[in-house]
């Protein structure tokens, strides 16, 4: 597929990028968009951000980026089509260079306002979509539409190469990272995780397990307390607490009122914390003993994986998905068959008995893998690259000198 240009109109300058995605609350998608936004500024080009907004919206904005408010996520074919109006006068107004969705939603807006402009497109996909009928398929497949596809992990790329027929001219696949700058235990202060071991009532001497994920089902929260209670009945005496970090999609009720019913019912109230949102990811994972990731679907990438292994954590996570290429069993971390509470429970008590000396040996071997391949800086550059294969005018990177 030809790569589409901007209007030959456009004067000389830098280089204008707009991403564009449903909003700004929380979650891996909008923290990479941020970050995207980040490193277009610091090579010298414009960053635009289209979203309904949310909490993210000021860290944006100290990134350097520019927030358009617009309510893009929609299935309605008629809102589509007024969205990718408003899309079109944005990219006419701002003189947009390329278009970059996140979803299936604005993403139709976006390849529809693109075209109608000749603006350059691309698309990443976040996750692996359920195909349901054809009609679920067409919708799925505007994200194969781009004039480059971002496949954020071998495990993507592989189920969208084929069935929509994304060759390898367009397909470029992009790991997500952890920022090792942030996410580095050396640089987080102890007075940062005493004082969230105080918000989540943390007693002295007990270890701390924490799940950092949106509560929801697919997460694997209820797998985890079915995996505690049975570590509980094998080793009463032991002493620790489960922190769920993420935000409920249900508020008080729904998954997370589940969540204390069976946590009541197994015994293991008194040892459950619901932190919530939480603005300090690396703390929380200082804090942490374990961070176990034990989603019942595939995770399409898991940054929570590679974060946790960037400030030296044990990871438990479930064998599938990208799980599979970012945690060597036993060396990096450990993985546990999908959806089996007696292996996990294992596991828990293995790592809970590992020695000082094995923890070290663990974290710097998932430090360094993090370090190796999987930095928020390799995937920010590679992703410039891509734009600079659209781009009439490629963003002007500093050089060597200027970045020093």
């Amino acid at each position: 597929m030809a790569a589409a240009m901007p209007p030959a109109s456009r004067p000389p300058g830098p280089p204008i990028i707009l991403q564009v995605l449903p909003s700004l609350q929380a979650g891996g998608v909008e923290r990479g968009t941020i970050e995207i936004a980040r490193a277009i500024v610091e090579a010298g080009g414009l960053a635009l951000v289209a979203s309904a907004g949310g909490r993210l919206v000021p860290q944006l904005e100290r990134a350097g980026a520019t927030h358009l408010a617009l309510d893009l996520m929609t299935k309605d074919p008629l809102s589509i089509w007024l969205n990718a109006g408003r899309l079109a006068r944005l990219i006419r107004r701002h003189r947009i260079d390329l278009v970059h969705a996140r979803s299936r939603g604005p993403a139709w807006s976006a390849r529809i306002a693109s075209r109608r402009t000749g603006t350059a497109f691309v698309t990443t996909w976040h996750g692996v979509y359920r195909e349901g009928g054809p009609l679920k398929r067409r919708y799925n497949a505007v994200m194969a539409s781009g004039d480059r596809v971002i496949a954020i992990s071998r495990y993507v790329a592989e189920r969208i190469a084929g069935p929509y027929r994304v060759g390898p001219d367009r397909l470029r696949t992009i790991p997500r990272g952890a920022d090792t700058v942030v996410f580095d235990p050396g640089v987080v202060r102890g007075d940062r995780i005493h004082g969230l071991a105080r918000q989540w009532s943390v007693p002295d001497g007990a270890a701390v397990i924490v799940l950092p994920a949106r509560v929801t089902a697919w997460k694997g929260h209820a797998l985890l307390l079915d995996a505690l209670a049975l570590l509980s009945a094998d080793d009463p005496a032991l002493e620790w607490v489960c922190v769920l970090v993420g935000p409920s999609a249900g508020g008080r009720g729904g998954f997370g009122h589940a969540l204390l019913a069976q946590a009541e019912r197994l015994g293991l109230r008194a040892r459950l914390r619901f932190a919530g949102h939480c603005a300090d990811m690396p703390a929380a994972y200082g804090l942490a003993d374990i961070v176990a990731v034990p989603s019942l679907q595939p995770e399409p990438f898991g940054r929570s994986v590679v974060e946790a292994q960037a400030m030296h954590r044990v990871v438990l996570a479930a064998a599938h998905g990208a799980a599979l290429e970012t945690v060597e069993h036993g060396v990096t971390g450990y993985l546990f068959p999908p959806g089996d509470a007696a292996a996990l429970a294992s596991l828990l008590r293995h790592a809970l008995s590992l020695s000082l000396e094995q923890r070290r040996w663990l974290g710097d071997n998932a430090r360094a893998s993090v370090v190796a391949g999987y930095t928020s800086a390799a995937m920010q550059a590679a992703t410039l690259a891509v734009y600079d294969e659209l781009l009439p005018t490629p963003l002007p990177h500093p050089s060597a000198g200027e970045a020093t």
